[in-house]
């Protein structure tokens, strides 16, 4: 896919060195991010916040808060709208308004996008980078979000180290107590591995 679709932006793994991506897509809260928050500031390791209309409009100090501790924030779509089934301007309508809002309300320039469910066409990724976005995809991802059907903790961490890989993408979900339970330990882990979580502009 990254040979396929890169020419648009895209970004589903990064480069072939030991620095990797944390992200998490912020669709409600759950509260879990504060806990998530205090970790990587503790470990003073960077993120990604892929933000929608509900987030923002809900979380306003939390994103604050993201803001101030160094994280990148990132659209995840105002409705969550499956793209590939939008017509391109309702789709271009919908990114407008978020990035807008943001804009309006936290003096933030959004630049990083990652589609709802990772749902694309090639004519939304060109849609996309003509709107100046980079889509944003992922290498990485476990089935996090069922918050009434959490990982275990244990086997959760295996995975997740087990899975480490160059130019990671990590993709998390902020409503998992599970991801809360082992964000430091995987941290310590990667850094142990000798890999450094990086920030993407």
């Amino acid at each position: 896919y990254q040979e396929k679709y890169g020419k648009y932006d895209a970004h589903f793994i990064g480069q072939n060195s030991k620095k990797i991506y944390l992200s998490f897509d912020q669709g409600y809260e759950n509260g879990y991010t504060t806990p998530i928050l205090d970790t990587l500031k503790e470990k003073n390791c960077p993120a990604l916040f892929f933000l929608t209309g509900h987030y923002v409009k809900t979380q306003p100090e939390l994103i604050q808060r993201m803001m101030d501790e160094g994280h990148t924030l990132g659209s995840h779509s105002t409705d969550h709208i499956c793209f590939p089934d939008t017509p391109l301007e309702s789709c271009k309508e919908d990114v407008e308004w978020l990035h807008s809002y943001v804009k309006d309300n936290f003096n933030y320039e959004m630049s990083l996008f990652r589609f709802p469910a990772g749902e694309f066409s090639e004519k939304t990724l060109k849609l996309m980078q003509d709107m100046g976005y980079k889509s944003v995809f992922w290498s990485f991802a476990y089935r996090d979000w069922l918050t009434d059907d959490q990982p275990d903790p244990t086997a959760a961490l295996q995975q997740v180290t087990n899975r480490l890989h160059p130019g990671a993408i990590y993709l998390l979900h902020a409503v998992s107590s599970t991801n809360t339970q082992i964000m430091g330990d995987f941290i310590d882990h990667a850094r142990a591995q000798g890999y450094t979580f990086a920030k993407m502009k």
